[in-house]
């Protein structure tokens, strides 16, 4: 594999962008999704297997495929 050399400048547009595009992705996630997930790490809701979670957020809206 060969090394590529990238400038600061270069380096920042592409940092830049990146954060851009993450900011970006947050915003497009579903109201939903982002407070099950809060749920599901803050142990409100306990599952046994991922079964059981998807079952959770079908339930309250969030469609699983």
């Amino acid at each position: 594999m060969e090394t590529v050399t990238i400038s600061k400048e270069v380096f920042a547009k592409i940092l830049t962008d990146v954060e851009t595009l993450i900011d970006d992705v947050e915003l497009a996630l579903d109201t939903k999704v982002r407070n099950r997930m809060q749920d599901i790490k803050s142990d409100k809701i306990k599952g046994k297997n991922e079964e059981d979670l998807d079952n959770y957020l079908k339930n309250r809206g969030v469609k699983i495929e």
